[in-house]
């Protein structure tokens, strides 16, 4: 049995081997509620602070250290402190040094024992280690919510009297960059049926200037329907050359046909796909398409043309549509901005292929929604930054944050386990691993618009 403070025993551990026993487990053994409440109501009576520099956790930590850290030597010498059978030894005890490790409740300066043989290796806390675990978990999470550098540095000094530098909290967050390379470079599925491209603007050092980058994100549609993100890419060059690298990368990594990619018209993206990918189509983006005609409408004019314009792309056919186009033209919404007309006559080529679809494809292919809200959320995290020092910068932080935004609203459906249906609030899978609406009966469009190019035991 397990015994506890006041004497009483716990359970006995289940099943061979050491048992398992969680932090809550742990508490309950060593000390009851009351004896907890007793603790922190005569630390608060005696002017003591639970955290920062000579609070009551820091100091708890620091006997649990010390306190482990004693046994890891003890069971490295073989003997216990003033044992007589340790008389005669070739190894003993030769004091401690004084070292100092930031953890998630403040700095906490600790006893490193040491032994005269110079051959102790602590686990609990290894030699050069300066960090607790879980202190980099809470740099990298604020950083994926959007702090900076700098904002992390003030919150740890304000919050728990820890100075972190400012190459520390770097080199915490550069540490994933191995893991953002593996999922960049990771495998992906041979088929496609849709991809989605967009961009976010960001700015980058280059030299000794800042300039504006687009930062692109692909999100592709498996043949089940569900979304994934295949990568994040910072333009560096111009766009014939930059997408024929992507699309390479793409091919390289295992896809070997995409049937139809939505885009917001990007400058070289049909040649690289055409040369990728001879038989895909390319979509340019409808909204894009609606806001790109109203840059130049005024602003009191902006709802007529746009119910004008809505016979345009909600057509039945290409000639319906074309037409709609010319009547539009004529009319005199049109012949007063000829502009808008413009846009739609020179995408004309790009925005036509998804007429040829039925009603529940066209609602997967004609827009690149799906990524458009992740883009929002990037946005909101990026907005604070002056600029990035690099382009792998961007890519890790967009990176972390997908995962960030992912994690939350995992941990949100999970507390909500077990609430009716109806009464759940917590939201879906914002992108990754999302669930496209109405997969089936556009899956059953697809295999009859492309035949052979898709898997039929789907």
């Amino acid at each position: 049995m397990l015994m506890t403070r006041d004497g009483s025993t716990g359970p006995e551990p289940e099943g061979p081997g050491p048992a398992r026993v969680s932090g809550r487990q742990l508490r309950q053994l060593m000390a009851d509620d009351a004896w907890l409440e007793e603790l922190v109501d005569s630390a608060g009576e005696g002017g003591v602070s639970l955290t920062g520099p000579g609070g009551f956790l820091p100091e708890l930590i620091k006997a649990v250290l010390e306190k482990g850290l004693e046994v890891e030597r003890t069971d490295h010498l073989g003997y216990e402190e003033g044992d007589p059978a340790g008389r005669g030894s070739p190894n003993s005890r030769n004091g401690s040094t004084p070292k100092t490790v930031q953890t998630e409740v403040g700095p906490v300066e600790i006893a490193t024992p040491r032994d005269r043989a110079g051959t102790f290796e602590p686990r609990l806390v290894p030699k050069g280690q300066r960090r607790l675990g879980g202190l980099e978990d809470q740099v990298i999470s604020l950083y994926a919510g959007g702090m900076t550098v700098r904002d992390i540095q003030a919150h740890f000094a304000r919050t728990l009297g820890t100075e972190l530098s400012r190459d520390t909290i770097s080199k915490i967050t550069d540490a994933v960059l191995e893991e953002v390379k593996a999922w960049q470079t990771r495998p992906l599925e041979e088929i496609y049926p849709i991809l989605y491209l967009d961009a976010i603007m960001v700015k980058v050092r280059d030299g000794h200037q800042v300039r504006t980058k687009a930062a692109h994100l692909a999100v592709g549609v498996d043949c089940d329907g569900i979304k994934h993100v295949l990568g994040i890419w910072v333009q560096s060059s111009e766009g014939a050359k930059f997408w024929a690298g992507v699309c390479a990368e793409l091919a390289n990594r295992g896809v070997k046909d995409v049937l139809f990619v939505c885009c917001d018209g990007l400058a070289g993206l049909p040649e690289a796909i055409e040369a990728t990918w001879p038989q895909t189509s390319v979509q340019t983006c409808v909204v894009h398409l609606i806001r790109a005609c109203m840059r130049f409408v005024s602003y009191h004019d902006r709802r007529k043309v746009a119910s004008a314009l809505q016979p345009v792309y909600t057509a039945p056919t290409v000639d319906a549509a074309e037409t709609a186009l010319l009547e539009f033209a004529e009319s005199e919404l049109g012949k007063r901005y000829p502009a808008s007309v413009a846009v739609w006559q020179k995408a004309w080529e790009r925005f036509i292929p998804f007429l040829a679809f039925p009603q529940p494809v066209r609602k997967i292919i004609y827009t690149t929604n799906a990524i458009e809200s992740l883009n929002y959320q990037l946005r909101k995290i990026i907005k604070n930054r002056g600029h990035f020092p690099n382009d792998d910068a961007v890519i890790k932080l967009l990176w972390l944050a997908i995962r960030d935004i992912e994690d939350k609203r995992s941990r949100e459906r999970v507390a909500e386990k077990g609430v009716p249906k109806g009464q759940r609030k917590a939201p879906g899978r914002l992108v990754e691993g999302a669930a496209t609406q109405g997969w089936k009966q556009a899956l059953n469009a697809l295999v009859l618009a492309y035949p052979g190019r898709l898997p039929t035991a789907t």
